[in-house]
């Protein structure tokens, strides 16, 4: 008898042993989302118990290349997947990823508790939704209070236009020997170009695929030349890409008297790229009215998952959860897509590092201004063209009529 009472309890032992195992799922991401992930995991874990998240980190690029290799064979992806905004049309239209606005998942029904302009990011045009946003980057200008006052130059003259902010510039670079006004000419084309978009446009392609690039586009004509203008004047570091080696050395030297980039910006600055300069940079909106965003994450499932339900409850909790998002930008300074966590009294609050402003109200006021974007899978090569076209004008081998000319040929042979 007590033997059968001894295989008896053994058996139930078992059985709930079995009844609490954890199921383990991955998480595909990059450097800083991964310290999100990581600070998020013991907040998941108390409601979520049965559920062991796996981080598995590469660098942003080699990240991406897995997941399009992954997504192309049908092997070899993570259960969760970071996916940058530069990606996320690419993924979008490649298919290999499920669409979130369908059940189990009505991922529709939380799309007003986010910033506008991040759900259509990751739709596509046939109404399928393949990734839910995390953070954002709403765009700002940074610049040097103690370079300004010494040219006599006030903070509005530098974003009241781009004519303006060009005129300042040449006040401050003159006054202040050995200083740029910018780290690269580029960066101002590329805000132009993202800005100004006629409802339904795309960067690159409207609705219909047609190219937008060319000479006869304002848009771009007026990026391309006032790119140039700066170039010219020789009020740009040359200094390429953000954080190129150029790039990190010109703002290391602190001879950089603005930079304009997205919120996030500032984490950087004050933890290694001008941790030296704390306190002499403020913030304000960029020049002539320009709202645009600097990246933003997403995280999606591709349709391999064999954990797709837990996955998705990562998901929601990592994008829905205001007290998480609150988390992930005290963590990486990454500014939160959605609404309810930028009301909380931290954003009201002053960054010390920009002495104080309240920098942190502009940045909300500017999230809330960034228009939808239409996104085309042929967007990441459209930006290589155009950005390798804009380099011909800036080093004067070709005029702005040539480049886009040639620009819009090339994007135009492509999306055949």
């Amino acid at each position: 008898m007590k033997k059968h009472v001894l295989i008896v309890s053994a058996l139930l032992l078992a059985s709930g042993a079995l009844a609490q195992q954890k199921k383990t799922i991955t998480v595909g991401v990059f450097p800083d989302l991964d310290s999100v992930v990581k600070a998020a995991l013991p907040g998941f874990y108390k409601t979520h118990p049965n559920i062991e998240v796996k981080i598995n980190s590469l660098a942003y690029a080699d990240h991406h290349n897995a997941l399009t290799t992954a997504l192309a064979t049908g092997n070899g992806a993570n259960d969760v997947e970071a996916i940058d905004f530069g990606y996320v049309a690419k993924f979008a239209e490649g298919g290999g990823l499920v669409d979130l606005s369908k059940a189990p998942y009505n991922a529709a029904q939380y799309r007003n508790r986010f910033v506008a302009y991040t759900f259509p990011q990751a739709m596509t045009q046939d109404g399928r939704m393949v990734a839910m946003p995390t953070d954002i980057g709403p765009g700002s200008m940074f610049y040097r209070t103690d370079f300004l006052k010494k040219a006599g130059v006030q903070p509005t003259e530098l974003n009241r236009s781009w004519d303006s902010y060009i005129a300042a510039g040449r006040k401050i670079v003159a006054a202040n020997p050995g200083t740029f006004l910018i780290p690269d000419a580029s960066e101002v084309a590329t805000i132009i170009i993202r800005t100004g978009l006629k409802s339904g446009e795309g960067l690159y392609f409207d609705q219909a695929g047609k190219v937008l690039v060319g000479p006869d586009n304002p848009r771009f004509v007026r990026a391309f030349t006032v790119a140039k203008q700066i170039r010219d004047a020789k009020l740009d570091a040359r200094a390429g890409a953000a954080f190129s080696s150029d790039w990190t050395t010109a703002f290391q030297k602190g001879n950089l008297a603005s930079e304009v980039s997205g919120a996030w910006l500032v984490g950087h600055m004050q933890n290694w790229l001008a941790k030296d300069f704390a306190g002499k940079w403020a913030a304000q909106q960029l020049p002539g009215n320009s709202y645009t965003s600097y990246g933003g994450s997403f995280y999606g499932i591709p349709s391999q998952s064999k954990n797709k339900a837990e996955a998705w409850e990562l998901i929601k909790y990592l994008t829905t959860d205001p007290s998480q998002q609150i988390l992930a930008f005290k963590t990486t300074g990454a500014f939160p897509a959605l609404r309810a966590a930028q009301t909380a009294p931290l954003f009201n609050e002053g960054v010390p590092y920009l002495a104080g402003q309240k920098a942190r109200v502009l940045w909300r006021q500017a999230a809330n201004q960034i228009k939808p974007i239409d996104v085309n899978r042929l967007d990441p090569v459209a930006e290589q063209i155009v950005s390798d076209s804009l380099s011909a004008v800036l080093d004067g081998s070709k005029t702005v009529e040539q480049a886009l000319g040639e620009a819009q040929r090339l994007i135009q042979r492509r999306a055949r």
